[in-house]
């Protein structure tokens, strides 16, 4: 059977688009996957009043959010496929669940006021999601911002905004309704402003082997107090992290003072030159018989 060129072409794409994939392609998804699991069952969890499993299920899926990626990378298994699928997981364990356990917990009592803050916070979410994906691709931006977030990252958000139920959970009075609801928003405006922050992308991609150690048993050391003290863990890192917001600004300031003085010293400004005398007018040759000028 003879084919003609552009049967050829579809029966080749064809081919191409139910060709294998390979294992380590599949295993980030997975992660994801398994993370998008935990957001969801956050959201049953908090419907049916248990709160404090709905929050370790938002922890968890925060966790395997910060894995997949460096996974993807270690495997070399990243995938467009993947980022997608990455994005729509985050809107939902980082946007929707943290907005309704919120909502269930204390935003209800301003009925549809504390509903308005829930959603505000979820779309919040979902732009700051928007934005990632369409700066990441920027081929021209420097490559010291790769160490910036712009704006609180949603599963940060996601931890932070939850402080009151961390702090209720303690053993403290319940804060009033207005107090979560005027917090939510402030989150949820931090979320897309143009704050940079630290992103932590950078740490650990090198360690000293001297270090080495030191960090398994600091890591060690975290994971143990965070199941034993779960809410004092949880408060104090959401204080320390809003603390240190305003360190992740000055830092980028400074590296755009650096980047300034180094393309100043490498394109010095240009400063005209005075301008020439105008050239004077051409002198007739002179007559020997006719009388010179004296002026």
């Amino acid at each position: 059977m003879i084919f003609s060129p552009r049967d050829r072409e579809r029966f080749e794409a064809r081919r191409q688009r139910f060709r294998a994939i390979p294992v380590r392609v599949l295993v980030p998804n997975l992660i994801t996957l398994l993370a998008l699991c935990a957001g969801l069952t956050a959201i049953r969890l908090a419907f049916e009043q248990k709160l404090e499993w709905a929050l370790a299920a938002i922890v968890f899926a925060a966790f395997l959010d910060g894995i997949d990626g460096r996974v993807a990378r270690l495997i070399k298994g990243q995938s467009k496929f993947g980022a997608e699928l990455d994005s729509l997981a985050d809107f939902v364990n980082f946007g929707c669940a943290p907005a309704l356990i919120l909502y269930l917990w204390g935003l209800h009592e301003y009925g549809h006021v504390g509903w308005i803050a829930a959603m505000v916070f979820a779309i919040c979410g979902a732009l700051r999601l928007a934005r990632f994906n369409v700066m990441i691709d920027d081929p021209n931006r420097p490559a010291w911002t790769g160490n910036f977030f712009t704006g609180v990252p949603a599963p940060a958000g996601a931890i932070v905004v939850m402080l009151p139920i961390y702090v209720n959970l303690l053993g403290i009075p319940k804060v009033a309704a207005t107090v979560t609801l005027l917090y939510t928003l402030a989150i949820a405006f931090l979320m897309v402003s143009r704050l940079p922050v630290f992103s932590g992308k950078r740490v650990g991609k090198r360690i000293p082997p001297e270090m080495v150690l030191p960090a398994f048993v600091l890591a060690v050391l975290f994971f143990a107090l965070l199941i034993a003290y779960p809410w004092w863990v949880l408060s104090i890192g959401t204080a320390c992290y809003l603390a240190c917001l305003p360190l992740g600004w000055f830092s980028y300031r400074e590296y755009e003072r650096k980047d300034a003085v180094a393309a100043a010293a490498h394109h010095p400004p240009h400063h005209p030159t005075a301008a020439a005398p105008d050239a004077l007018p051409p002198q007739p040759a002179e007559d020997p018989e006719r009388p010179a000028r004296l002026n």
